[in-house]
């Protein structure tokens, strides 16, 4: 049974995140994915103003009027979530777990998708497939990614971003738009990535906190890796240590950032303890103008 408190906290994930939908994406969502094409619907009399491009000579020819081709566009997309579940997303400094900011960000494009009539299937994975939902619409299936996203135990700790995209290339059929949702703290993903970006349209969404790029001075602190349990004691009162830490942390982060250029994606980054509205509608308004 779903505890109460885990209920609450989805409903509230539901009013915050529809919120933001109606009143700040609204449209955007739509205007940065196309559907599949377009597909003829009707045969009508020419009006000024109409794309000479589109008329219909045949039945021009027959009627002796000029009538044209009225398309529509081929809306219905499938959104998979391709959502990391691993140790690492336990972390947050910021009053938020980098999990929290995962769910908050995956609930508002799920929301985006079916306002859209579009279908949203979920994927979680650590250093396995943990769960898998196929694509559906409606709100009660958007609540269930949810509560998948919050209440799921994951048996896994590592990070295997490969195996969960040739996860989702075994489930899924047609060309969908893909969220990969992780701190892409792993390796070895990048290959599966490129075969992921020529199937389906492949975003990135890395999810980040402030403690990743620096540390404070503090003295002393115990740092633990959640993925492999390993623990080290450290200085921070050190200058070089502090330096030292941001600067691989800053390098780490531009070769990821060079990784998803080389493929040509389209990539946000979101941080735990900071608003993920502006970067998400950023992401949206560029990918707007390019289409």
């Amino acid at each position: 049974m779903i505890p109460k408190e885990l209920l609450k906290k989805v409903r509230q994930i539901e009013i915050r995140t529809s919120h933001m939908v109606n009143d700040v994406f609204a449209g955007q969502y739509h205007s940065a994915f196309k559907g599949r094409g377009m597909e003829f619907e009707e045969v009508r009399q020419y009006q000024i103003g109409d794309d000479v491009r589109t008329i219909d000579w045949n039945v021009t020819a027959r009627s002796g009027q000029p009538f044209v081709k009225v398309f529509r566009e081929e809306r219905e997309l499938t959104v998979m979530l391709l959502v990391d579940m691993s140790r690492s997303h336990l972390f947050g400094t910021a009053g938020q777990l980098k999990r929290e900011l995962a769910a908050e960000v995956c609930a508002t494009l799920a929301f985006s998708a079916i306002r859209n009539n579009d279908k949203v299937g979920l994927i979680c994975f650590t250093d396995r497939t943990e769960r898998f939902v196929p694509a559906k619409k409606g709100t009660r299936h958007v609540l269930r990614v949810i509560r998948e996203l919050l209440y799921h135990e994951p048996e896994g700790t590592g990070t295997d971003i490969a195996a969960a995209i040739e996860h989702l290339n075994r489930v899924t059929t047609r060309r969908s738009v893909v969220f990969v949702v992780s701190d892409f703290q792993a390796s070895g993903y990048e290959a599966s990535l490129r075969v992921a970006r020529r199937r389906h349209d492949l975003i990135p969404i890395t999810i980040v906190d402030p403690r990743e790029r620096d540390l404070p001075n503090v003295r002393f602190i115990e740092l633990t890796d959640a993925e492999t349990g390993q623990t080290v004691v450290v200085d921070t009162s050190s200058l070089k240590l502090r330096t030292s830490y941001a600067g691989r942390a800053s390098h780490d982060a531009d070769q990821r950032r060079r990784t998803f250029r080389s493929m040509d994606v389209e990539t946000v980054e979101v941080t735990t303890g900071e608003s993920f509205v502006e970067p998400l509608a950023r992401f949206f308004r560029a990918r707007e103008a390019r289409l």
